[in-house]
């Protein structure tokens, strides 16, 4: 029998379970990407649950529990004495959420002796030393397409209120306000503006489906052209690189993975490079975009607006620039784990389990590390220092 150690973020404040506004979630058949949905053997849990939190414990406290499995839920992760730290010594399966991530750093792996899988319960490993877990044999794996569509629905409402500069105006009402000059003093149409997207994969292209209708010009720099038919259908024209992307576009949407090529891609040349007054909204990974470059290219006008939901480290420390800098729009970590995602991702999550205890082979297009290289979907995803790929 194994013991699985569960890092998950807090319960709300007012405690669990929450009150639900909704009775479910829609049921869809299939992922936009054509991908199938999970598949586990069964679930323990109502879809359009709070699962994500301590006590939701993803769903998988009594299937675990009946197995002979031993299952420790916390969300204490930070510091030597984190029950995160205690635990993680005789550890075999480690599951996290890029939203609350339990770092595993070489450090970290080199003392977890009886570590073999690694799970993220949604999408994005890059909380794993992807190389270190593969010099010592550990899996990692994450449940792909689960939240790519509530990422890009959250992509596109944080474009829109930068541009319509929606929070401002908000705020004038909330304080008793009819302020419209000065709402509008910074308000746009996104109408006819150049919209950019680094990184055109399952949620990128979903972006720019959503937002084809609003009737911008798309771009998009990733490293392979789409295939000839989808370019056609969304209109979009393809850059070689992020600095031809940069200084064509008045809106840029990242949505590529965090690797040392993607690492602080946004500094002080490339947003140099793009237009004054230009938008970004980052809800891919926070290290992609260099922290203070971004500061100071709102605070110097450089940038009109910045959005995301993505930090580093995350949760971020009270003082960390991007919560007070002007003209943001930054959420936590919330874009991909709303009650409709939660129910895919923790219907992953134990499908993946059921395999790893059953000996089944895990989804291809769940594994980014296995056999001591990148696989499945990491392989196109992610690069290793070591140079090893599927």
């Amino acid at each position: 029998m194994s013991k699985i150690l569960c890092v998950l973020y807090p319960d709300p404040v007012d405690g669990f379970p929450p009150r639900y506004p909704r009775d479910g979630v829609p049921t869809i058949d299939r992922y936009e990407s054509g991908g199938t949905l999970p598949t586990p053997q069964h679930i323990d849990f109502r879809p359009g649950e709070l699962l994500g939190c301590v006590s939701g414990s993803l769903g998988l406290g009594r299937f675990l529990e009946t197995s002979g499995h031993t299952l420790v839920v916390t969300s204490d992760k930070e510091g030597p004495d984190s029950v995160f730290e205690r635990e993680l010594a005789d550890a075999e399966v480690v599951i996290s959420q890029p939203f609350w991530p339990a770092y595993l750093t070489a450090d970290r792996l080199a003392r977890a002796k009886k570590l073999r899988l690694a799970i993220t319960a949604g999408i994005g490993s890059d909380h794993v030393d992807l190389d270190e877990a593969a010099a010592r044999g550990v899996t990692v794996a994450e449940v792909t397409d689960s939240n790519c569509i509530s990422v890009a629905e959250h992509a596109a409402m944080q474009i829109l209120a930068l541009v319509r500069n929606f929070l401002p105006s908000h705020e004038w009402i909330t304080r008793g306000g009819w302020n419209i000059a000065d709402c509008v003093s910074r308000a746009y149409d996104l109408e006819g503006m150049q919209v950019g997207i680094v990184g055109a994969g399952r949620i990128g292209l979903a972006l720019m489906r959503r937002l084809k209708p609003f009737g911008v010009p798309l771009h998009y720099m990733q490293r392979h052209p789409l295939q000839p038919e989808v370019a056609r259908e969304l209109g979009a024209k393809f850059h070689p690189s992020v600095e031809s992307l940069a200084e064509a576009c008045d809106v840029i949407s990242i949505h590529c993975p965090l690797h040392p090529g993607t690492l602080r891609m946004f500094n002080d040349e490339l947003i140099g490079r793009m237009k004054r007054g230009s938008y970004i909204v980052n809800t891919a990974r926070a290290e992609i975009c260099d922290r203070d470059a971004v500061v100071r290219a709102l605070e110097g006008g450089r940038l009109a607006g910045y959005a995301g939901d993505v930090w580093f480290p995350q949760p971020p420390p009270p003082d960390h620039p991007w919560r007070t800098m002007p003209h943001q729009a930054m959420t936590p970590h919330v874009s991909g784990t709303t009650l409709s995602a939660q129910a895919r991702y923790a219907a992953g999550t134990r499908e993946i389990l059921e395999c790893w205890f059953e000996g089944r082979p895990i989804r291809e297009e769940y594994l980014i590390i296995d056999g001591g290289k990148l696989a499945g979907v990491g392989a196109s995803s992610y690069t290793l220092a070591t140079g090893a790929r599927a």
